[in-house]
């Protein structure tokens, strides 16, 4: 039997029994071809491969991720993926999207299609998430009716906006799911929804989203698996209450692991999905199960059913383990073809220019002086007491906390308080709207940081300790079309240029990592005291995340859904 690839002496996972088995692989037309214990005698093959009783399991599947996240392109995202044993993601461009609408969506696609990791899209639901944020793009139903016929689409992404789904029938997101459940009642809808439970949880399941990726109790995870929602564990759930919850349950169907969020500098030093894998193993989870969740369920929720398994008719994509406490990676196979060995040299080769011209020209802000960071205030009075925005280490989640300043010649005198100042700028050329707050906490007490890589409008994010620093790193960002820049004492002490939409980089991964690597740095010594300083700043602006965030129209009270005064 002649046969393309024959691996012998391995041991063997297999999925439908959740246990390693001794055998041999035979593949054929980039499957698998046969498990089992024939080799040699019966097959002849092009290319003989021992495996040495090492341990091969399914390449991982990550189903929800943004790429954008780690500010890189797609093709630097599969060179990192690969090394790390990822080989399909189903990732959703929301915040290109948010950048350039549908074309952002589209050109990520295809920016994705000659990877050696396969990339399945989700379509971004929530863009923008609110109706109170200026975006560069929207996705509106004709987009998504534009997609679904014209790209190999998965699912549609996350749902947002659970608070208008539950509270505004009529509402952008619920005409979107009711779209999608009449016309395509088979597309599985992905969901977001941090902290609800009871009545407000079913309601979400009732409009039809069916799973939750966001921070999770065992309370929470009760009530989800109990309504027949999929749970999409990722890093920051992975407690231990919450994986002994699922390692002493029967519930092994309902859950996998995934990412969401990966900085490039830890993509870089600690990997991705593996990272996960070896994590839940190191807390007591068997190394089978911890593989079936980032492996087969993933596959399963996705209806991806030719792949994430070792079984005949599968897509040949493997890993070769050496060591599955550490999950120490020897070789990936895509496809039957061995694309990562780690004793060779694995160089990437990076490309620039890969998107349109115009995806280079997003800022339109011109330059940026002292005075667009005071605060005006319309009023007679000496002090004044306003809303300020508390960041605590631990969460992306933020507090509104209320403070009384003094006012001079109708100025806030911030400057002298225990406060940094933020400040928002649309940066697309739409409106020229500006928003300013105070933000106190674990932020940081020095200096200044500016960036467009602010969830989920990407519009120009700026905080400070004084007005000089502030518009050095606003206009180094501006000039840079995008980026983050911090500053202290009139000296630039970090830059990550983003010249892509304002939020990609075309560096390869080494480059940036150590460019995000030299940032998180610099906000440190500043005193951001956040365990992700970049996570951290980044969703300052984000209007869906609880509780007190900035976009250009103002203070968002999050849980109420609407714009706030600043002062009381």
């Amino acid at each position: 039997m002649q046969v393309d690839t024959l691996v012998l002496n391995g041991t063997v996972y297999n999925s439908y029994f959740k246990q390693f088995r001794k055998e041999n692989i035979a593949i054929k037309d980039g499957k698998f071809f046969y498990i089992g214990k024939k080799g040699k005698d019966y097959f002849q093959a092009n290319e003989i491969v021992d495996a040495n009783g090492k341990f091969i399991v399914p390449g991982l599947i990550d189903i929800h991720l943004h790429i954008e996240s780690t500010m890189v392109s797609p093709a630097t995202f599969s060179y990192a993926l690969i090394k790390n044993g990822v080989t399909t993601i189903v990732p959703e461009p929301h915040e290109m999207a948010n950048v350039f609408g549908i074309v952002g969506v589209k050109e990520m696609i295809k920016a994705s299609k000659n990877e050696i990791v396969d990339m399945f899209y989700g379509i971004p639901s929530s863009v923008p998430a609110t109706s109170m944020e200026t975006t560069g793009g929207a996705i509106e139903i004709e987009d998504i009716e534009e997609l679904l016929q014209t790209e190999s689409i998965k699912c549609l992404g996350e749902i947002m906006n659970y608070y208008d789904v539950l509270t505004k029938p009529d509402c952008k997101t619920n005409q979107i799911l009711a779209y999608v459940r009449k016309h395509y009642p088979e597309l599985i809808i992905e969901g977001h929804v941090p902290k609800l439970l009871d009545d407000e949880l079913q309601g979400i399941a009732f409009a039809g989203v069916g799973s939750d990726h966001t921070h999770q109790t065992v309370e929470g995870m009760k009530e989800r698996i109990a309504i027949g929602m999929f749970l999409e564990i990722q890093e920051k759930s992975m407690t231990p209450e919450v994986i002994d919850f699922l390692i002493a349950n029967p519930v092994k169907e309902h859950f996998c692991f995934v990412t969401d969020d990966v900085m490039a500098d830890s993509l870089q030093r600690r990997g991705h999905l593996n990272v996960l894998l070896k994590k839940a193993i190191s807390m007591g989870m068997s190394y089978e199960d911890a593989i079936y969740a980032c492996t087969y369920t993933p596959a399963k929720r996705m209806r991806m059913y030719d792949r994430g398994v070792i079984s005949p008719s599968k897509t040949a994509d493997f890993v070769i383990v050496s060591n599955l406490d550490e999950f120490s990676i020897d070789a990936v196979y895509k496809n039957g073809e061995k694309v990562f060995d780690q004793k060779l040299p694995y160089v990437q080769d990076a490309v620039s220019k890969q998107f349109p011209a115009s995806f280079y020209e997003s800022v339109k802000l011109s330059p940026l002086n002292a005075e667009n960071f005071e605060i005006q205030m319309d009023t007679d009075k000496k002090n004044v007491t306003v809303r300020t925005i508390h960041v605590q280490n631990g969460s992306t989640f933020t507090e509104e906390k209320q403070d009384t300043l003094p006012v001079h010649a109708g100025r806030l005198q911030w400057a002298d308080s225990v406060y940094s100042l933020v400040k928002t700028f649309e940066r697309y050329g739409k409106n020229g709207n500006e928003a300013s707050a105070l933000i106190g906490g674990d932020i940081l007490k020095r200096g200044a940081v500016a960036t467009t890589y602010s969830h989920d409008n990407h519009n120009l994010l700026v905080v400070g300790k004084n007005k000089k620093d502030m518009q050095i790193a606003a206009n180094e960002v501006i000039k840079n079309q995008g980026g983050i820049c911090c500053v202290h004492n009139g000296e630039i002490l970090s830059m990550v240029p983003l010249p892509v939409g304002g939020i990609l980089s075309e560096e390869p991964l080494e480059v940036i990592a150590g460019q995000v690597e030299e940032l998180t740095l610099s906000l440190k010594s500043l005193g951001y005291g956040h365990y992700n300083v970049i996570m951290s700043l980044s969703t300052l602006s984000l209007p869906v995340s609880p509780a007190l965030k900035i976009t250009d129209y103002g203070l968002i009270a999050v849980n109420e859904g609407k714009v706030v005064s600043f002062e009381v």
